[in-house]
């Protein structure tokens, strides 16, 4: 396992059942499920090659589970984010002191910007960025200022976050659900685009140049990327979904 390879990642709470839901009907979460299966996540993030560095949980906080939205992690700069779930802001502070335990220098949005990490995705040389739900133009514009390189802000409707509808394979490709892509989104329908046949096969974790990380839900992906010569690690996080998680607001990879 490569030392610097840290997986940032935050217990679920004992609240974790009243975690928001947007675009979806609130299900019963069973915590103790959770637990479980936060912890098998976490193996499988190990599994892979990631330690996991926990930051502190916060019981308080249904959705700090959902470690992702609360910073980027880019080009050696840490972001902490604001957001746009006002009752989500308090598990700002423990992110910050996590990421500055890793040696990251730290940057924040500020007021009236507000910017969810799970909004934000990076492909070789651009920054993608959802606005519309939980990320608004200010938060973006705000991290373009202060990231080196180009930042693209793309209008999403009808998802929680851009990385709900496409992630980005270790070729470069971006993988999505055709039906939850947003049209505005560059390369939408082009060759750098490969559509999966499940929503949350489009929900992506690069582990490495060829493994990835996805929820067990999505053999059907499974199998194309296995034939794209990819080998994945299939995660039940069933309880997470229940409340709009994926597997990659689960975690933050900083290497």
């Amino acid at each position: 396992m490569h030392a610097l390879r840290k997986a940032l990642v935050r217990r679920p709470g004992a609240r974790l059942a009243e975690g928001l839901v947007t675009h979806v009907e609130r299900r019963p979460v069973d915590v103790e499920l959770a637990a479980i299966q936060w912890a098998a996540y976490v193996a499988a993030l190990e599994e892979g090659g990631w330690a996991a560095a926990e930051v502190s949980a916060i019981e308080g906080c249904p959705d700090s589970v959902f470690v992702e939205d609360t910073m980027v992690l880019h080009g050696g700069l840490a972001v902490i984010a604001r957001p746009g779930a006002q009752t989500r802001r308090p598990e700002l502070a423990a992110a910050e002191e996590a990421v500055r335990a890793l040696g990251y220098p730290v940057e924040r949005i500020e007021a009236p910007g507000t910017l969810d990490g799970g909004d934000v995705l990076a492909t070789a040389g651009t920054v993608y960025v959802g606005v519309g739900g939980r990320t608004n133009t200010a938060g973006a514009r705000q991290l373009r200022e202060l990231l080196e390189t180009t930042v693209v802000e793309v209008p999403i409707a009808g998802v929680l976050h851009l990385k709900t509808a496409v992630t980005t394979l270790p070729d470069g490709s971006v993988v999505g659900y055709t039906p939850l892509v947003p049209h505005a989104f560059p390369g939408f329908g082009k060759t750098r685009f490969r559509p999966v046949p499940e929503p949350s096969g489009a929900q992506v974790v690069v582990l490495d140049e060829r493994t990835l990380l996805l929820a067990a839900d999505c053999p059907r992906s499974a199998e194309l990327f296995a034939g794209l010569g990819y080998d994945a690690i299939m995660v039940d996080i069933g309880e997470f979904q229940k409340l709009e998680g994926c597997v990659t607001c689960l975690s933050v990879l900083s290497s």
